[in-house]
C-alpha cells in the first residue's frame, strides 16, 4: 500500500473511530495525559495503528471481539512496529468500557518508562 493510499484510509479510520478509540482519545487528546502528546490512526511501516505517542515512541492498540482470532497477525504486526523502535502495549475495548482508569493508569506507567530510556 503506498502512503498515499494509507494517509486516505488513516483519515477515514478517525471520521470512522469506534466507541472505545473515542473514549481513549477522550482522555489523551490536547496533551491531556501528563503533557504527552498522541495521534491516532496513524500510519507506520505497513499498518495503521490508533494510538502514538511519538516523543515516547509509545503506541496503544485497542482490539475489539475481532482480535480474538488474529492472535499470529497481531503479534507480526507488534513484531514490526517493534522493530521501528516503538513499544506497542493493547487494551481490549472492554478494558476501555470498564477500566479506563486502569487503562489510562497503565498507559501513563508505559510513558513514564519510555521517558526514561533512551528513544
Amino acid at each position: 500500500m503506498d502512503n498515499t493510499t494509507k494517509t486516505k484510509l488513516a483519515r477515514k479510520f478517525r471520521r470512522t473511530q469506534s466507541n472505545s478509540e473515542a473514549i481513549f482519545w477522550r482522555e489523551v487528546r490536547g496533551r491531556l495525559l501528563a503533557g504527552f502528546k498522541f495521534r491516532r490512526q496513524v500510519p507506520i511501516d505497513n499498518y495503521i495503528v490508533d494510538f502514538v505517542c511519538e516523543s515516547a515512541k509509545l503506541i496503544v492498540e485497542l482490539d475489539g471481539h475481532q482480535h480474538a482470532d488474529t492472535e499470529d497477525a497481531d503479534l507480526r504486526r507488534t513484531e514490526v512496529l517493534e522493530s521501528n523502535g516503538y513499544c506497542v502495549v493493547r487494551f481490549w475495548n472492554d478494558d476501555v468500557y470498564d477500566n479506563l482508569d486502569g487503562v489510562m493508569s497503565e498507559v501513563l506507567r508505559e510513558l513514564e518508562v519510555a521517558s526514561n530510556r533512551e528513544v
